[in-house]
């Protein structure tokens, strides 16, 4: 290349002003202006007032997190994911350690929260547990009471078996409680081990609801014209279980042979092979003296009875709303 080409290729400096410096990134810094190689030979330069691309990028991020709520941005802190290179930034840390993105004031104070809420030990959260056991949103229990339903402050506006006013949870004497408000399908929590049940209590077990019932009194007897029904034969049963249909019909109803059954997949006095969340063994009653008990045989999916009344709640149990399934978790520090 000759000097004349070389003189032609090169930007022109006004008299008086400082040379350009080339960035890393290919642009010209002239003066006080920015100049961009958009076209060769054509740099591009900043129009006085336009705000800088970074503040664009801060507008649109308050617009991001505007429409969520206060749990859904504690959620998003404790997970947060750069909005730039899509890296995971552990919570604490004020900017991407792979691209160097500052993390939104939005989600920094979020993380403040969260920390807070858990150093308190007089306070509770619920897990919201998605498909495959993963954990969702999270609902810090800041208040005294927190009601749950389609209205009220925990609300599931998309469940159509949550009633209006479901359930509350509120704290008494430093314990989390959960109050049935008299919704329509109850509040189940999850069986530990062996619990005690009583004739009239309904559980959850698979996809299946089922009732325990004491066996009815005989009816066998004759007419009064003398005449004795004809039927199958009866068998000495201590108990029977029920299944619930949707809308509070009955379907299946199975009588105990023995002062025990076991309900499951196969292989039990009442197998379901279709449905996908019983396990092959997945619970059994049992009867002594007149009592019973219901046992979860280490099940995958658990075994829910329904509350009557109230209950307190301990670190880590689950409980069944709706379709809404919930993990306790407590500050134990």
């Amino acid at each position: 290349m000759c000097s004349n080409e070389l003189a032609l290729a090169a930007p022109r400096i006004p008299t008086g002003a400082r040379p350009p410096v080339k960035s890393a990134s290919g642009a010209f810094a002239l003066g006080s202006l920015s100049m961009r190689g958009s076209q060769p030979g054509f740099p591009a330069v900043d129009h006085p007032g336009r705000e800088p691309a970074r503040q664009d990028h801060a507008t649109a991020s308050k617009l991001d997190f505007a429409h969520l709520s206060q749990e859904q941005l504690m959620e998003q802190a404790r997970n947060y994911v750069c909005r730039s290179c899509s890296s995971g930034v552990p919570m604490g840390h004020k900017f991407c350690g792979r691209c160097g993105t500052a993390v939104p004031p939005e989600i920094l104070n979020a993380q403040t929260l969260f920390f807070g809420d858990m150093q308190n030990p007089a306070k509770a959260k619920l897990i919201l547990i998605r498909g495959e056991g993963m954990d969702g949103l999270s609902f810090h229990l800041k208040a005294e009471q927190h009601i749950v339903g389609r209205n009220g402050q925990l609300v599931f506006p998309d469940d159509p078996f949550v009633s209006p006013k479901h359930a509350n949870f509120f704290y008494r004497d430093g314990k989390l409680v959960v109050r049935d408000e008299g919704s329509l399908n109850g509040v189940y929590v999850r069986v530990r081990g062996t619990v005690d049940i009583a004739a009239g209590d309904t559980f959850l077990a698979g996809e299946q609801v089922f009732r325990l019932e004491a066996t009815p009194r005989a009816s066998d007897g004759q007419e009064a014209d003398g005449t004795y029904f004809y039927s199958s034969p009866k068998h000495p049963s201590p108990f029977r279980l029920s299944q619930i249909l949707q809308g509070g019909g009955y379907g299946m109803t199975v009588c105990a042979r023995s002062t025990t059954l076991q309900v499951g997949r196969e292989g039990g006095d009442l197998n379901f092979p279709m449905d996908l969340y019983m396990s092959g063994s997945h619970c059994r009653l049992e009867e002594h003296g007149g009592k019973f008990t219901l046992t979860d045989m280490n099940s995958r999916n658990g075994t829910y009875v329904r509350i009557k009344g109230e209950r307190d709640l301990t670190h880590g149990d689950y409980v069944f709303i709706g379709r809404k399934l919930l993990r306790v978790e407590l500050n134990t520090n």
